[in-house]
């Protein structure tokens, strides 16, 4: 098996200004691949990637003010983006329109993530909340209330089972999806929560903070599995392979490092972008990663699978 992690591709100037999320979805439809970046010249755009180059497909306007998480529903065909101007944008990838804007109130809309079933959004609020909106109702369907700090991050796990949040003062919560209790609250952080993500199997949740640490926790067991340093700076964006066998993570120390889930050990660190890099992810063979951030520019790199 090669173990070569090279970079692919480099899209310099995608935007005027900092990327501060990525998103990497496929069509079920015709399985063509789709990488959605929001930016804080509150533009998003919506990139075909496709022999191994990415095409501009739409710039997607309306909101006011910076775009600060994007993602896509799993089969591929709608994107959410949610804004400091907090309203939560839904758009048709397929026509670049936007579907539906939501109001989800004063500065209540931080990052946005879709359930696996696609038919909810949640987004973290300065509240301590996680307000769950319906895509077809685009209202607040219920919440489920920390009863602590501004929620920077949330991730569902991909069985819908568990939905974890993130606060600015390190605190983790999960959460039981089916009955709205609050099930684990983690303490192992004490900067800023920038990013969760679980292990395609659901039994694990990694955590990235301004601490500079990556943390692995057991979810059944709320057990602290480990504890990763590497990163020289805060660690602002974690994600899982869809084969479960490595994820990623990317700093404001320029860096995006890959690492390999069973050992824990960092396996590969590329040292392209010029300035912190905001966001990364698969795609959904686990074949390739895109990173972006301040320097404005997209890579993406070839995985060894």
């Amino acid at each position: 098996m090669s173990t070569q992690y090279t970079i692919l591709f480099k899209q310099e100037h995608a935007h005027d200004d900092a990327i501060w999320t990525a998103a990497w979805g496929r069509s079920a439809a015709d399985g063509s691949e789709t990488i959605v970046t929001g930016s804080l010249d509150d533009m998003v755009k919506v990139w075909k990637w496709s022999d191994e180059k990415l095409e501009l497909q739409w710039t997607l306007e309306g909101h006011q003010l910076g775009v600060v998480s994007v993602d896509i529903s799993h089969n591929g065909a709608i994107a959410a983006s949610s804004s400091l101007d907090a309203h939560i944008r839904l758009w048709d990838l397929e026509s670049g329109k936007q579907i539906k804007s939501i109001d989800a109130g004063p500065v209540d809309a931080w990052s946005v993530a879709f359930s696996p079933d696609s038919k909810y959004i949640a987004t973290g609020s300065h509240h301590g909340k996680v307000n769950i909106f319906g895509v077809e109702s685009s209202k607040k369907e219920y919440s489920l209330d920390t009863r602590g700090k501004f929620i920077l991050s949330i991730a569902y796990s991909p069985d819908g089972k568990y939905l974890a949040s993130g606060a600015i003062d390190g605190i983790i919560n999960i959460f039981d999806i089916a009955t709205g209790k609050l099930l684990h609250t983690l303490e192992g952080h004490a900067m800023p929560i920038r990013s969760l993500t679980f292990s395609p199997d659901s039994q694990l949740l990694v955590t990235a903070s301004d601490d500079g640490y990556i943390k692995i926790y057991d979810v059944q067991h709320a057990n602290l599995a480990a504890t990763l340093s590497g990163h020289g700076s805060w660690v602002l964006n974690v994600a899982f392979s869809p084969d479960d066998t490595h994820f990623v993570s990317s700093s404001s120390d320029k860096s995006v490092k890959v690492w390999d889930a069973s050992s824990r050990a960092c396996i590969n660190t590329f040292f392209d972008h010029q300035d912190q890099v905001w966001s990364v992810k698969y795609n959904n063979t686990g074949s390739k990663i895109i990173s972006a951030g301040d320097d404005r520019a997209i890579h993406i790199y070839d995985c060894p699978v």
